[in-house]
């Protein structure tokens, strides 16, 4: 994960870097920069009346050149940016989709259901033509999305009740607007009563009805009096313009951002006296003025501070977000993050696929589990002052110089996607690469083969189907069982009719292993001397020995490894049999595990096992003695090999003890030690 996180960083940073080096270009060839203050005389007058379109500004009426220039010099300052962005937004044309209502249910969910958003629906009778021609309706779809405005078609023959019961016997439009100024308050329907049906006298109403919701200050007294008052709004935004009303895409967004930011117009067309203005530090207008808790924000001096819907709306939504735009942005992080596994992960091309498609998944189930106790977090009454904070930390740091430089890159990226996409794409094939080379260098196979890897995954599941993953890390250290329980679902099944199961063998590498150590070195004739002295005792030696194996008989089990059937023993009534070799005297131990001690032999050093292994000196699969310096492997259930040996026979699929069955990657209780008895110690 923290791989993916870094790489994401690295990509984020490069898209940064070449924003910068897009705006070099630009000023290299063109000799401008997108902050540039553009002058109205000389752009012609398509231009100008593409940027009165661009910000909502209707035009009708003005068929001089220099009325429409006057008119985008009120509404604000025009950058190169702007310039850019009207001009590659008017020649995609591209054409915007239009909701056609199946009924009531329909339109009650779409527009009555709708809090923060204005829509506009041509309703057409029974048996009537609508009121906006088709050509028409077009040109007016196109013309208010521009501004966040919705639009729809309800047929009365779908659903000629609910007309009746609205009252609508003749084709009309209807606009849906919010009714209160608080967030997710009623809404209302209004009715278009004019009788021109021009595109531009519906957008002037829907403007006017738009700009009615914003407070308006036509005295420098009601100014002073609305500066100083303070009330639920934390952020306001003023508008100080010569104009009539303010342009389409204020409108829209004070409908937009309904409870969080107050947005206020301030006409001073008519005004003589400007001491306010001077007296709160407005000296040029037009200007847009954001005024919070923490002083004085004149939009618009920044790089990407356009005067457009898109750009305020962005900086709007940095300063005063919702907990729905910050889930959103989790969701695309997380998401890019995830993408990220197709280029960090090796091998084939099904592989990376698959593993992309586990990591879409669970990052997008964690991403929402995590969110629902986040928003139980923040309805408690007692997080408002964090709320506060973490707003106030929000709006410090996003009205800097850096915040503005990522914004302008957010709208320039989302607006060029291919260009988004093909840098992705190019920033994943160099991941992977690098990581190919790293791997290379480590000697890490990676299986390239499609057939190969579904095979190996064929296998992991036929294994996880038929049998527990092998893994210490998923059992218990302590249990309540005796025994493990799936090996006793296995003993009440038939094992030759189930396959066997595919278990790895990943987990020998975690078994414990060290060298066999003696206390004292034996030379040739001591050990022909104790060789002679077990050959004498033989015969006292064997009546031992089938006592002690008429005691272990009776407490036998007749439990199978899952490969073989053979009868095997309790895994403590087992390591008894190999405990009584420390518990019985050193002489008779000492013949029969072939240690040969002698009275100076202190026997082998019991210091160096690990302390949950059981005490012998013989490997029950070669029946040889432990030597000095040999090394040996333990199991979970605490009996001991020699490490070949026990390799070997896990290797061939045996994964049970030898002595006692117990399942080998499955982890035991540890043994505890007795302490050794007086009579244990040799003389």
């Amino acid at each position: 994960m923290w791989l993916k996180l870094f790489f994401l960083l690295l990509y984020f940073l490069v898209l940064f870097v070449l924003a910068r080096f897009f705006e070099a270009i630009v000023w290299y060839e063109t000799g401008f920069v997108a902050t540039q203050i553009v002058d109205p005389v000389a752009l012609s007058f398509k231009k100008l009346k593409t940027i009165l379109e661009c910000r909502g500004l209707g035009y009708a009426g003005l068929p001089e050149k220099k009325d429409v220039r006057e008119l985008v010099e009120k509404s604000g300052d025009l950058m190169e940016g702007e310039l850019y962005s009207a001009l590659k937004e008017e020649e995609a044309s591209e054409s915007v989709s239009s909701t056609n209502f199946s009924g009531e249910m329909h339109f009650y969910e779409l527009v009555e259901d709708t809090k923060d958003g204005i829509w506009l629906v041509q309703v057409i009778a029974n048996d009537r033509s609508p009121l906006v021609g088709k050509v028409h309706w077009e040109k007016m779809v196109k013309k208010v999305s521009r501004f966040g405005i919705r639009t729809g078609t309800f047929n009365c023959s779908s659903d000629p009740r609910y007309c009746r019961r609205r009252g609508w016997v003749r084709s009309t439009l209807i606009m849906s607007v919010p009714q209160t100024s608080t967030s997710k308050g009623k809404v209302m329907l209004k009715e278009y009563s004019g009788r021109k049906i021009e595109t531009e006298h519906i957008f002037k109403w829907i403007t006017a009805h738009a700009a009615s919701r914003i407070k308006t200050i036509y005295k420098s007294e009601h100014l002073k009096e609305e500066w100083n008052r303070s009330d639920q709004y934390r952020v306001k935004i003023y508008l100080f313009a010569k104009l009539d009303q303010p342009p389409a895409f204020f409108s829209a967004l004070s409908i937009k951002f309904t409870g969080r930011v107050e947005f206020i117009f301030v006409n001073v067309e008519n005004w003589d006296n400007k001491s306010h203005m001077a007296e709160i530090g407005i000296y040029k207008t037009p200007s847009y003025i954001l005024r919070t808790p923490e002083g004085i924000y004149r939009y618009g001096n920044n790089t990407g501070e356009f005067i457009s819907l898109r750009a305020m709306d962005s900086f709007l939504r940095s300063l005063q977000p919702e907990v729905n735009d910050l889930f959103v942005l989790s969701l695309v992080l997380v998401n890019l993050m995830a993408w990220m596994d197709l280029f960090i992960t090796q091998g084939a091309t099904i592989k990376r696929f698959v593993v992309l498609i586990s990591t879409l998944g669970t990052y997008n189930s964690l991403l929402i589990i995590s969110w629902l106790p986040v928003l139980g977090f923040l309805q408690l009454p007692y997080l408002d002052s964090f709320y506060e904070y973490s707003l106030k930390l929000l709006r410090y740091s996003n009205t800097t110089t850096l915040a503005s430089w990522v914004r302008a890159d957010w709208m320039f990226y989302s607006s060029h996607p291919a260009l988004f996409l093909s840098t992705y794409l190019g920033h994943g094939l160099l991941v992977d690469y690098f990581e190919k080379k790293r791997r290379r260098n480590n000697n890490d196979e990676v299986n390239a083969n499609n057939l190969e890897w579904l095979s190996s995954l064929w296998d992991w599941y036929t294994s996880y189907l038929f049998h527990p993953i092998a893994s210490f890390q998923h059992f218990p250290f302590e249990s309540d069982w005796d025994e493990d329980p799936d090996l006793f679902l296995e003993r009440l099944a038939f094992p030759d009719l189930w396959l066997h199961p595919l278990i790895p063998t990943d987990y020998i590498k975690s078994l414990p292993m060290w060298r066999f150590k003696s206390l004292g070195v034996h030379s040739e004739e001591e050990l022909l001397e104790a060789s002679q002295e077990s050959e004498s005792d033989s015969d006292n030696e064997s009546k031992d020995v089938l006592s002690a194996e008429k005691v272990s008989a009776d407490g036998l089990h007749t439990l199978h490894c899952p490969n073989e059937r053979e009868p095997r023993c309790n895994a403590e009534i087992c390591s008894c049999a190999n405990q009584h070799c420390h518990n019985e005297p050193s002489e008779r131990r000492a013949r029969s595990y072939g240690s040969h001690s002698t009275t100076e032999d202190m026997g082998p050093d019991w210091s160096a096992w690990p302390s949950d292994m059981l005490h012998c000196t013989e490997c029950v699969v070669c029946l040889e003695n432990f030597e000095n310096g040999c090394l040996l492997m333990g199991l979970p259930c605490g009996h001991v090999f020699h490490q070949n040996c026990i390799v070997m026979w896990l290797a061939g699929g045996r994964h049970c003890c030898p002595v006692c069955r117990w399942a080998s990657y499955k982890k035991k209780q540890p043994y505890t030690h007795n302490q050794p008895l007086s009579n244990d110690t040799p003389s």
